[in-house]
């Protein structure tokens, strides 16, 4: 389960936001045993920070990032604390092309698969719940 996120106008894609299991906000360690490049495919999980030793905070559909995917969770992404869900983030694009840089005048929108739009501001706002970030698809046609 994800999110595309593209620039429609020349058809960029700019990569997937996808849930991302159980993270410590705190220490910056995701909860994966085997670490920040199994999260997508282990099912072995912490049931406590491993650095902190702090438990998983439950949250409902409405708070967690597996709801955010889902369309259940509105509320503004933030970055959170103590051991909660997070967000991966796939890039397709080299990051530095898109956030390091102004919106010129024909691409004004960066756009999610299911047509709502993200100012670059409100985009960077979205990867605030993303600590977990890939690089190794930039370049490469996924979805």
């Amino acid at each position: 389960m994800g999110t595309n996120f593209y620039n429609k106008l020349d058809g960029k894609h700019i990569g997937k936001r996808s849930a991302a299991g159980m993270y410590c906000w705190d220490c910056g360690k995701t909860l994966c045993k085997g670490g920040k490049e199994k999260v997508h495919f282990e099912d072995e999980w912490f049931e406590k920070c491993p650095i902190c030793g702090k438990g998983v905070i439950k949250e409902s559909l409405d708070q967690s990032s597996a709801g955010r995917e889902l369309g259940f969770n509105k509320s503004k992404p933030s970055i959170k604390s103590g051991v909660k869900t997070c967000s991966s983030f796939s890039w397709a694009t080299k990051p530095e092309e898109i956030l390091n840089r102004k919106l010129h005048w024909n691409w004004k929108w960066i756009e999610n698969e299911y047509g709502d739009k993200f100012t670059l501001k409100q985009f960077k706002e979205v990867l605030k719940e993303c600590p977990l970030q890939y690089k190794h698809s930039i370049g490469k046609i996924f979805s």
